[in-house]
């Protein structure tokens, strides 16, 4: 376990605080950046990453797309196309599932 940057699973502000507000409790991202167990702080709220899984694209569900603040699959495939200009969607590409849960102190 260790204590490790917000930014290093969370992007950006915008999602940083989404997470404050329980809206992202998981985020997939191209690399692994935490082991289960390391802890987060964001805004005095301390975060706990609870699984890190390794996937495909393939295997994402309107249920991760809901976890990572997206309506369905659909509008999360749209938000990656989006946010990452050069982003194209394949099935098989591998990504990394960080979820993660607010703990109390």
């Amino acid at each position: 376990m260790a204590q490790i940057d917000a930014g290093e699973i969370l992007p950006n502000d915008r999602v940083q605080q989404m997470a404050v507000d329980g809206r992202v409790t998981q985020l997939h991202r191209g690399h692994q950046y935490a082991e289960e167990g390391d802890t987060f702080e964001i805004d005095g709220t301390t975060f706990e990453v609870t699984d890190v899984t390794h996937r495909t694209l393939g295997d994402l569900t309107d249920e991760d797309a809901q976890r990572e603040g997206s309506e369905d699959l659909d509008a999360y495939r749209e938000r990656m196309t989006r946010v990452h200009g050069s982003f194209e969607w394949d099935d098989d590409s591998e990504v990394v599932r960080h979820r993660f849960a607010s703990v109390e102190e």
